[in-house]
């Protein structure tokens, strides 16, 4: 849930407050100042390794990945990338962190970044603008394009995630395509209706810590990777 994109009213999706991300006071009081600072990038002098990203946009309600969790899904989509032949695209919806990190860490790997924030368009060519309101406005070169797709809705409602599941249909190629899903708990049901995804061990984290629990989906087994598929409750 790395942006709120319902551009035309400012506010959820579905009008209501399970929609949005709960924060701890704490959290919400660090939130606010950032508000102060948003053209600034956010670095790590003491670690090389850690992705420059701009500043999460409170009002945009962005909360970026933590390090373990960006660069957990990045060494999921290499490792498909690299067992694929001929080589896949890569598409990633609304996940500006994650595209960070793949190229931090794979920089000839070829993504397309679909976000609605513009202050992406510093990565040129591989930044789409993309509002899930209109969930198929998008280039037709863009058109079943794509053999892997991550996608993190902003919204944890039924519609947002319906319209989501357009945009990852009009994205993905005919026959074997890689899924992966960032998204509440709460969407467990959804998730497995609208696009036959099952959850995996692995936990997502963000920067700033939500009170709502996040889970990774895929339409693939992952076996040993990202804790595996959990077993389904009977």
């Amino acid at each position: 849930m790395e942006t709120i994109t319902n551009q035309t009213t400012g506010t959820t999706a579905a009008g209501d407050d399970d929609d949005t991300p709960t924060l701890s006071a704490q959290t919400l009081e660090a939130l606010k100042e950032f508000l102060s600072e948003q053209n600034l990038s956010v670095t790590t002098e003491n670690d090389e390794k850690e992705v420059s990203l701009v500043t999460e946009d409170w009002r945009l309600s962005q909360f970026w990945y933590d390090r373990e969790t960006a660069e957990t899904v990045a060494r999921e989509v290499h490792a498909l990338y690299t067992s694929l032949d001929p080589p896949p695209s890569v598409a990633c919806i609304a996940c500006p962190t994650l595209y960070a990190y793949l190229k931090k860490m794979h920089n000839d790997l070829p993504v397309q970044l679909l976000e609605y924030d513009k202050r992406f368009e510093q990565y040129g060519s591989e930044f789409t603008y993309y509002d899930y309101n209109e969930p198929t406005s998008l280039p037709l070169s863009m058109k079943h394009a794509f053999r892997i797709i991550i996608a993190d809705p902003p919204y944890l409602s039924q519609e947002c995630l319906e319209k989501v599941s357009e945009t990852v249909g009009f994205l993905k190629q005919p026959g074997e395509s890689y899924l992966l899903l960032l998204t509440g708990a709460v969407q467990h049901d959804r998730a497995a209706q609208l696009l036959g995804l099952r959850p995996c061990g692995f936990r997502p984290q963000h920067s700033s810590k939500l009170g709502n629990e996040f889970r990774l989906f895929t339409n693939y087994d992952p076996g040993l990777r990202l804790g595996g598929w959990e077993l389904e409750q009977v």
